[in-house]
């Protein structure tokens, strides 16, 4: 698969069952539940627009990713809602090959699951991509409680790991097995207000 069908992989599948952008979720603590798309952002993922060059740290609103490592050239928005979860992610990219063991790719993605209130249920998360199942070790990862597995399939090479940020918000990051020395500052750096 080359670069950009990669990314509409992903967004292939989300946009089968996009959905139309919800109202905000309610507000908790002062605190929006979860992060969700726009109106614009499905658009984006349902047409697997390109974005040359990939979006930086606010790539995924109300969510911000303090460290990206360099050398990505191209990112894409990936949206969609399946089975009681609506997802929204973003995905960068360089432009090697799938084959080449240098090749770089980094996907963040925030889940709103209201089944989501501990880290063992990351093994029942809904999803078609990303799911928490098979060989799955649970470890510390910037400073987070994760559960953690090695890519495979869809994902591709690498490291996937996934938390519950707050009940029924997950944030899920799948790094490039070039990217995996910096996978602790990566998930570090991830934030949501």
């Amino acid at each position: 698969m080359t670069k950009t069908l990669t990314t509409a992989a992903l967004s292939v599948v989300s946009a089968a069952t996009l959905f139309a952008a919800p109202a905000a979720h309610a507000a908790t603590g002062g605190k929006a539940a979860c992060p969700t798309p726009s109106k614009a952002e499905i658009k984006r993922s349902d047409g697997s627009k390109i974005d040359k060059p990939a979006r930086g740290a606010t790539a995924i609103r109300g969510v911000r990713v303090g460290h990206i490592p360099k050398g990505f050239t191209y990112g894409g928005v990936v949206t969609g809602k399946h089975h009681g979860v609506t997802e929204y992610g973003y995905q960068w990219g360089d432009d090697r090959p799938n084959a080449d063991p240098r090749q770089r790719s980094l996907w963040v993605r925030v889940l709103c699951w209201p089944d989501a209130r501990r880290l063992a249920n990351l093994k029942r998360l809904p999803v078609t991509y990303g799911t928490f199942t098979g060989d799955v070790r649970t470890a510390t990862i910037g400073g987070r409680r994760v559960l953690t597995k090695e890519g495979d399939g869809a994902l591709g090479d690498g490291r996937y790991v996934g938390w519950v940020e707050r009940k029924g918000v997950v944030v899920t990051v799948m790094a490039s097995t070039p990217l995996v020395a910096e996978l602790d500052r990566i998930v570090a750096g991830v934030r949501l207000p």
